[in-house]
């Protein structure tokens, strides 16, 4: 059996606010995450994502008020990030109406992290984010929302996380984010081909045919996008229906 293909709109969180930017830098505002997260509702969404990018740099939480706020008028699944760094954390953004927690940095710094929240909580509320950047030509794992490079290479560290018990995983190509050029399809291909757990494919999306792309060339089950969706370019209903007619299933 074949898994429906999820549409996940991403809410890249700064300040309290939802932002976008391009490689991860040249930030813009892109409206109020509650409004359009109820937007994202009504659109028909699958899931909703949710990543405060400056928690970790900023060295706080995540604003688990505002989780709070945007789980009240939602009821697809919600997955949080940002600043996670302790059993604790995951708690208390779970008690907030986060479904899933998605952890980066944190899982770099201390990867029995993942093993402790799968062991508490479930490997179905662990959702580990992969940053991936190009270094010499190697797909390397970032951290502190793309900002430092680390020494591990993005395949490894995703057998490592699976093998200690993340859900799935979040993978982002730094290359492609918010240039809308397409997804980073050898890297998502592989990678999804490497796991037995889902790959949400994030970063580059600018047109329908970007995910069907992604779709039909990878093993994606689902696929992020961001600022395509806030700014109304590609509606949700519109790449739903477009899918179905590509005869991809979709939820």
């Amino acid at each position: 059996m074949t898994l429906k293909k999820r549409i996940i709109p991403c809410l890249d969180i700064k300040d309290g606010q939802t932002v976008k930017g391009v490689n991860f830098v040249d930030i813009r505002n892109a409206g109020d995450p509650i409004e359009l997260s109820k937007r994202y509702v009504e659109e028909g969404a699958d899931e909703l994502v949710f990543l405060d990018i400056t928690a970790t740099v900023d060295g706080r939480k995540t604003f688990a008020s505002l989780v709070r706020d945007i789980a009240h008028e939602i009821n697809i699944p919600f997955t949080v990030g940002g600043g996670i760094s302790s059993i604790e954390d995951v708690k208390i953004l779970l008690e907030a109406g986060a479904d899933k927690v998605s952890i980066n940095s944190a899982a770099v710094r201390n990867p029995s992290l993942v093993k402790e929240i799968s062991d508490e909580f479930g490997s179905q509320f662990v959702v580990v984010a992969i940053d991936a950047g190009l270094v010499d030509d190697v797909w390397k794992v970032f951290v502190k929302g793309g900002r430092e490079a680390t020494e591990l290479d993005v395949y490894d560290w995703a057998k490592e996380v699976e093998a200690l018990g993340a859900g799935e995983i979040l993978l982002t190509s730094m290359q492609n984010d918010g240039t809308k050029a397409g997804f980073a399809l050898e890297l998502t291909d592989k990678l999804s081909a490497d796991l037995s757990i889902p790959v949400i494919a994030s970063g580059g999306a600018g047109t329908s045919e970007h995910f069907k792309e992604v779709f039909e060339k990878t093993g994606a089950t689902g696929a992020l996008a961001a600022s395509v969706f806030h700014f109304g370019e590609i509606p949700i209903p519109e790449l739903k229906n477009y899918l179905k007619d590509q005869n991809i299933s979709v939820r």
